[in-house]
């Protein structure tokens, strides 16, 4: 009997360490490609800054090896970014060996939507939240406070912001595979509501840098979200009600 579960567990193991190496492998490839377009990639980056500052020409950097070791980081967000539909799959698969034929083709259009939703929390990100909350960061300089971002600081806000708000947009998705995995049920996450909302809008506001304006528009797509997620792991279990009568 140990043996036979000495054998499942490793069975397990060889089972992770084969999805995190492709997943690992998918991040270095995208690394590299985002790479060789660093510098575009980090223009398009910085236009919201310019355009939220107008007399801001450009940005500064204070060590040697900063522009490097700066555009060395953003082009691994951005390959995490990228390979996300990948590393998410994998996950995915690993976690659910134990369901149907039909079950496991399914995760190819969750992959989709989940991949859709990351993508949407990026760009809302980027088109949505970020001017707004440069302009109230920006507002601070004046006569008497000069404002002179940093090349690493900047990026490095701009691709973490980016990297929370599509991962705050996987809400959805994140309620379904704890509810298969058998982690959570749909009743918690509906008892817990308004703690899961005062999470939210912690998170929005934190995320938002203060900036009302911006919370706002963080936090109600969040909403929508997780009641989305309750909705559709509500059609799982009534799914699984069915497959057992």
């Amino acid at each position: 009997m140990s043996d036979v579960l000495s054998g499942h567990f490793q069975g397990h193991l060889l089972e992770l360490r084969r999805r995190v190496t492709i997943a690992f492998l998918a991040v270095v490839l995208a690394s590299c490609g985002a790479y060789f377009f660093a510098e575009d990639i980090s223009l398009f980056f910085i236009a919201p800054l310019f355009r939220a500052s107008p007399e801001l020409s450009h940005l500064v950097y204070t060590n040697l090896t900063e522009a490097f070791i700066t555009y060395l980081k953003m082009s691994v967000l951005i390959g995490v970014i990228v390979s996300f539909p990948v590393v998410l799959y994998q996950c995915w698969m690993f976690m659910a060996p134990g369901l149907h034929a039909h079950e496991k083709r399914f995760a190819l259009l969750v992959v989709f939507w989940a991949t859709l939703l990351f993508v949407f929390g990026v760009f809302f990100a980027y088109g949505a939240v970020l001017p707004r909350a440069l302009t109230y960061l920006m507002s601070f300089a004046g006569e008497n406070l000069t404002a002179m971002p940093k090349l690493d600081s900047y990026l490095s806000f701009v691709a973490r912001s980016g990297l929370a708000f599509g991962l705050a947009f996987e809400i959805p998705f994140l309620m379904v595979m704890a509810g298969k995995a058998g982690f959570v049920e749909r009743r918690y996450f509906s008892r817990q509501r308004k703690y899961f909302y005062l999470a939210i809008i912690i998170l929005s506001f934190l995320l938002a840098a203060g900036d009302l304006m911006s919370t706002l528009l963080l936090v109600l797509p969040l909403f929508v979200l997780y009641e989305l997620g309750l909705v559709v792991m509500r059609i799982f279990s009534g799914k699984k009600r069915a497959a057992d009568l």
